[in-house]
């Protein structure tokens, strides 16, 4: 048996294994885009989707009557096999940085939903006079509807992986606030100490920072439901049978489990990727909380002696390999690191959208790239964060206390009694004579006793307004 099969495309004849279910255009392209060693194969996700929108157009084109029977079903089956992870392996080599608009990704999928076919009708690898990668796989598509159609689709499926993150870790932020509810602390505003605050407040604002931005992308994922299947090369659904767009979507729409509308405009829908900006967009906003969260987390937690030491992150590695002891904040360093890179990622979607032209964007590859990249790092992110710290954080509820009688935050509800200057100069002597402010008041008898007890004593009072 031959180890090795000739196959011909536009450009000449390549050699390819004897067993590949990729054929000719797969191979040219895997030569031309050997630059990021990010695979297709790498995102078994996309090619469910691709495949998804393969069997719903060989439906489609089958009840339409341009496919016979046979053929129909040999495709639908084929595409099931790779909806459900089965020959997929060494079979999509394509890089998913290449030029063409995702030409090499289509034709990828065309040859093996095809070679896959073939096996189903009893035929050989690679006789495509029985089925045609373009001629029956593609058949009433162009690589230009496709393509974003199942870019689409891939975001929507991942949107419940990257929403079930948030919601876990919201909920983590959530029982800590209820946990340490009653514990009172000192507030800080510019690395300042400004007014008291409660402990729990402190954790259910980061659950509010989190809870905004799953609505954000429940908001953002809609927009990606409106698809230009159909519309063939530009919009103009050239080659495309009257009936086509609506009976794939609905297709479309059984086989995904998402509701898909055609678009209104099937030329801008093809040429405006305005919907993955959007979404980038709040894949960035949760980048920025969560580096926002991540530093605080940091700071609060650092010392332990030498510096706030208010709460204690779970220990999950050794800090360093020269100095004993030391245990450092490596999980939320690690989500800020990924904060940075989705962020960075933001703009290279933002740069890819912008330089559409005329009818197409040809650089959407690069646009599904960074949007799954970020995805795939938020929600794994978010479940390691939420699991191997957020559960596991403990508040000193004695050094918070302490901060706050050695603070003096309690100028500010002071200076509702006794007036805004009195009140600063109390604080100024305090911070020049190194004294507890209470000490102070007491001496120079400001308040009355029970006053005195109200205003130190039940700090809770101040802390707790919206509790």
């Amino acid at each position: 048996m031959a180890l090795e099969r000739i196959e011909a495309d536009l450009i000449g004849s390549l050699s390819l294994p004897a067993d590949a279910l990729y054929g000719a255009q797969t191979r040219r392209a895997e030569l031309n885009f050997d630059v990021s060693g990010l695979r297709l194969k790498d995102f078994p996700e996309l090619i469910q989707s691709m495949a998804m929108v393969k069997k719903a157009a060989a439906l489609a084109n089958g009840e339409l009557g341009l496919l016979p029977e046979d053929k129909a079903l040999a495709i639908s089956g084929a595409c099931d096999d790779l909806i459900a992870l089965k020959g997929i392996d060494d079979n999509f080599p394509v890089d998913m940085m290449q030029g063409g608009a995702g030409t090499s990704t289509n034709m990828n999928v065309n040859e093996v939903i095809a070679n896959l076919a073939l096996m189903r009708l009893g035929a050989d690898i690679g006789d495509y006079s029985r089925m045609h990668p373009n001629d029956d796989v593609n058949l009433s598509q162009s690589t230009n509807d496709v393509y974003p159609t199942a870019i689409r689709l891939t975001i929507l499926r991942a949107c419940e992986g990257l929403v079930s993150s948030q919601v876990c870790l919201r909920d983590a932020f959530r029982a800590k606030a209820v946990q340490y509810g009653s514990a009172v602390k000192v507030g800080r505003t510019q690395l300042q100490d400004a007014v008291p605050m409660m402990v729990g407040q402190e954790f259910e604002a980061f659950a509010e920072l989190i809870d905004e931005d799953i609505v954000q992308v429940q908001l953002a994922s809609r927009l990606l439901k409106e698809v230009n299947l159909g519309g063939s090369a530009i919009g103009t659904s050239i080659n495309v049978p009257r009936g086509f767009p609506n009976a794939a979507c609905l297709h479309l729409s059984r086989i995904s489990g998402f509701e898909l509308l055609s678009a209104r405009n099937l030329i801008e829908a093809t040429s405006d990727t305005g919907a993955f900006v959007a979404f980038s967009s709040v894949l960035k906003r949760i980048a920025v909380k969560l580096t926002k969260i991540c530093n605080d987390l940091r700071l609060l937690s650092s010392g332990p002696r030498g510096g706030l030491g208010e709460i204690r992150l779970p220990p999950v590695q050794a800090g360093s390999s020269i100095m004993p002891g030391k245990v450092n904040p490596v999980i939320p360093e690690m989500m800020n690191q990924i904060g940075f890179q989705v962020i960075g990622n933001d703009l290279t979607v933002t740069l890819a959208a912008s330089a559409g032209q005329l009818q197409l964007n040809a650089m959407e590859p690069v646009i599904v790239l960074n949007i799954l990249q970020s995805m795939r790092m938020l929600t794994r992110g978010m479940e390691i964060f939420q699991q191997r710290c957020i559960d596991g954080i403990e508040v000193d509820v004695d050094r918070c206390k302490t901060l706050l009688d050695q603070s003096l935050v309690l100028a500010t509800p002071l200076a509702k009694l006794i007036g805004y200057g009195k009140a600063a100069d109390l604080s100024k002597k305090a911070l020049a004579e190194k004294r507890e402010l209470r000490q102070l008041i007491q001496e120079e008898g400001i308040l009355a006793p029970n006053q005195l007890d109200q205003l130190f004593a039940d700090s809770a009072a101040f802390a707790n307004i919206s509790a």
